[in-house]
């Protein structure tokens, strides 16, 4: 299945559901990292939250989630803008726990430390929020700041299945969230359907569809399918920004690394793509300077 999402609404219910599912891009990211087991999972939980979040921005609209624990894995930031891109890395990609479950990926993360989301409104100053972990679970902490920081009933749940090994092979995610006027008893209600489903990544694993998840999650409500959108981990790094950023350094720090080094390479967090530039390379920027 390719990755996507759906996005519906539920007009007379003033509610709306998203799903998606996202295994390819997770992969995509685990692999670009060689991350061991736990933290190539607890990089797709965080992937997927991106995608979910990601679903509610207006056009040309980008945001930014950053997890800091105190586990092992220290930090996880994941990206998403409007349309379905998105990419993300794990600060220890090498953390390496037996236990693979969603609650030892919590414990990964860690019960303590800071959820900040930053988001790109096409306005003249960035919008930044930042509420306290309280268990390490993705899905639960961003559940938390949707209700608590941005005061909107909402629920977020994001599952995933491993095989004997540990490679993933299901990962998705689903949000509920109210409408105006921000009726609690609805989101309940479709927490209470859910809860006799199995969770999102099983249902996908089983050949489920995410158009099938969400006939499933409304039940008898009526709804309405507003979108289907493709995901894709995508990086918006390039060699000419790697450039600008060697030429801020200024002449003297790039004669420095061209003394030291004899070359710069300039190694890209989210994706892990490398931009190399030769001694020459290099002079020809401090001669543009």
């Amino acid at each position: 299945m390719n990755d996507y999402l759906v996005r519906a609404l539920a007009r007379e219910a003033g509610v709306r559901v998203i799903i998606s599912s996202n295994t390819k891009l997770a992969l995509e990211a685990a692999d670009r990292h060689g991350t061991f087991p736990i933290a190539g999972i607890a990089l797709a939980h965080g992937l997927t939250g991106a995608a979910l979040m990601g679903a509610m921005l207006k056009v040309r609209q980008r945001i930014a989630i950053k997890f800091e624990g105190s586990g092992p894995l220290q930090k996880i930031l994941v990206e998403s803008d409007s349309n379905g891109r998105i990419r993300g890395y794990v600060s220890q990609p090498l953390v390496d726990l037996p236990d693979l479950s969603r609650e030892q990926v919590a414990a990964a993360l860690g019960d303590t430390g800071l959820l900040t989301v930053v988001r790109d409104v096409l306005l003249p100053e960035l919008v930044e929020s930042t509420v306290p972990l309280g268990s390490g679970d993705i899905a639960a902490e961003l559940t938390f700041f949707l209700n608590q920081s941005e005061q909107i009933p909402s629920l977020i749940e994001i599952s995933h299945i491993v095989d004997a090994e540990g490679t993933l092979e299901a990962v998705g995610g689903l949000l509920i969230q109210a409408m105006p006027p921000y009726e609690t008893d609805i989101v309940n209600q479709l927490r209470n359907n859910i809860q006799e489903l199995p969770p999102v990544a099983d249902l996908l694993h089983s050949g489920k569809t995410p158009e099938e998840v969400l006939a499933l999650v409304f039940g008898k409500m009526p709804y309405k399918l507003l979108e289907e959108r493709p995901l894709r981990f995508e990086c918006g790094c390039s060699r000419s920004r790697s450039e600008q950023a060697l030429i801020s350094l200024g002449a003297a720090e790039l004669e420095h690394i061209i003394a030291t080094e004899g070359e710069a390479v300039v190694d890209c967090h989210f994706c892990h793509e490398q931009y190399i530039f030769s001694r020459e390379e290099l002079i020809d920027l401090i001669e543009t300077l």
